[in-house]
Parts: structure tokens; sequence; C-alpha cells
């Protein structure tokens, strides 16, 4: 069975699709981390071939049966690091026409050719739009020591924080920082930090989870830390929205990434937020999910890949 290959990649998990030449969906796939900035380029090809093997096993489908492959990826901005993750791929998926964009471009794809601004709230924040003209514009995705405001990083940074603070005050733990030491199984906060300085992004994202669930048993520190990260996305994506002149023009507003839908606390105040923020958006989802737009993507690179061996 010809077929192709789409994968969302981030700084927490990594989705796939596989589509058969007809485009119909065949399966659908998970892994770990593969921002290649975060965890590294070799464990980001490592999870992106466990999600595509996994897609592959499930659609009864060999990996020379892949005609074409593309993968949006967080942390592949740079154009040297887009080609490494290219060649990368393309070493293990030989004869397979391969792709990498960001997981910004492949959101905007996934909304439509609507003007639009894609809010990304995930491990990390950023935002990218279009506008009528067709000029795309990009806010965020700095990382972790630049920005990232708003982003589970950000949320779980400052929970830890917090919860260490109130700690010292009362000299007993909040329930936000018992939640915290419970969902991390550990015992103390030296050795949140200790795991903190070698690997923080194994630490801090995970960490939104627990704060969502605080937040949603009335928590309000949970609920402070809440409000404050939805007002820093709503700025992030408000500011994108006012920089490409979208003032008073209606536009697409979508929310995309690991933070949406698993909270309805922050959902409502993020959507709040961004009603302030551009009143005459159009609050809205994803059409398709990432992967999946990554793996129509696809389907045309093969389209054109088998177009230029036919002229050869």
């Amino acid at each position: 069975m010809r077929c192709v290959l789409g994968l969302d990649g981030g700084g927490t998990k990594t989705e796939c699709v596989l589509l058969d030449e007809e485009g119909r969906l065949q399966a659908h796939s998970r892994s770990g981390p593969s921002n290649p900035l975060r965890v590294g380029v070799d464990a980001a090809i490592a999870a992106l071939q466990a999600a595509a093997q996994e897609a592959l096993a499930a659609g009864n489908a060999e990996r020379t049966d892949v005609t074409a492959m593309v993968a949006g990826l967080a942390g592949a901005g740079r154009v040297e690091m887009a080609e490494r993750m290219r060649a990368e791929l393309q070493r293990c998926f030989p004869g397979c026409a391969v792709k990498v964009c960001t997981d910004l471009e492949l959101a905007l794809v996934a909304v439509g050719k609507s003007l639009a601004v894609v809010l990304v709230a995930g491990t990390g924040s950023a935002a990218i739009g279009r506008d009528a003209a067709g000029n795309v514009m990009r806010a965020g995705g700095l990382g972790p020591g630049a920005g990232d405001e708003g982003s589970a990083y950000d949320i779980g940074r400052k929970a830890v924080a917090a919860a260490r603070e109130e700690r010292e005050r009362r000299g007993a733990e909040s329930a936000l920082g018992r939640r915290i030491l419970q969902g991390l199984e550990v015992s103390s906060w030296e050795e949140v930090q200790a795991r903190a300085r070698e690997a923080a992004d194994e630490i801090f994202p995970r960490v939104f989870p627990y704060v969502a669930e605080e937040a949603a048993a009335g928590n309000a520190t949970a609920q402070g830390l809440l409000r404050e990260a939805a007002a820093e996305l709503a700025r992030l994506a408000g500011g994108l929205a006012e920089r490409m002149g979208l003032g008073g023009m209606p536009f697409a507003l979508a929310k995309a990434g690991g933070l949406i839908g698993r909270s309805a606390y922050f959902d409502a105040q993020l959507d709040e937020r961004l009603r302030q923020a551009a009143p005459q958006a159009k609050i809205c989802l994803l059409a398709v999910t990432p992967a999946e737009a990554a793996a129509r993507l696809a389907l045309k690179l093969a389209g054109g890949a088998k177009r230029a061996a036919e002229k050869q």
C-alpha cells in the first residue's frame, strides 16, 4: 500500500497520521517529544521514528510503502536545523520525499486559507498569522530562556516557585505543593530542583495537569496561575493581530497546542481574554489536527515527486 506520513512534533509529544495515496486515514499514533532544541537531534529522530513505525504497523504498511513525509517540528525554525532533521529522516526513509517545517507552519495550514491568527499553547507558546495578502508573521516561540510566557513550561515553573514560597512562609505544604510533589513522585523541593537542573523540560511542563486539577477544585493560587497564563497568551495573540493590521477586521483566531481542552477553567479564562484582546475575532479550534495537515501536505509532496520522476 503506497502511503504518506504526517508528523507534528513538540516538546512533550509527537503525533503521526498515516494516509493512503487516496487520502484516506489509515492510522494515528503518538510518541515522545521531538523538539530537537529541547531534547537533542538523536532523541527527536528516535521519537519521530517511533511514531512513524507505530502508525505503519497499525496501518499494515512498511517503510518502503511511504512515498512522502512532512514533519512539522517545534525547534526547526532555523534553516540549518530543519535541513539536519530532514537529512536524518531521509536516511531513515530512503527513497521517500521528505519535508521539514515548523509546527507553527503546520498550525497555519490546519486553520485553512482564511485570514487567521493561530495561538499555539503547549510546552512552549507562540502565534502565527496570515493577512489578506497572504503575508505570514510570527510572535513568541523564543524558548524558555527568552519567552514562552503562558506555556506549560512557564505555568509549571511558576507553580513550583509559588508552592515552595508558600512552604517556606507557612512551614507546611500547601494543597498545590502536595499535589505537585505527589504527581512528580518526589519527596522534597530540593529533589524537584535537582531534577529540573538536569532536565527542566521533563519537570515543569508535567506540572500543568496538577495546577489544572487544583484550579478546578477552587484553589486560589492555581487559579491565579492559570489566569496569568491566559492573559500572557492573549497578549501574544492580540499583539500579533495588531502588528498585522487586523484591528477592526474579522478573522479566525484558532487555539492549538497541548494546553487547550485540558482544563475547563483555563479554557474559559483564555477565551475571555482573547475576546478582550481581539473582539473582532472568531475564536475557534483548528479545522484538522496539525499531524493531519502535515499528511495532506505530504500527499501534495508525493504528487510533485511522482511528476518529477516521470519527467526524467
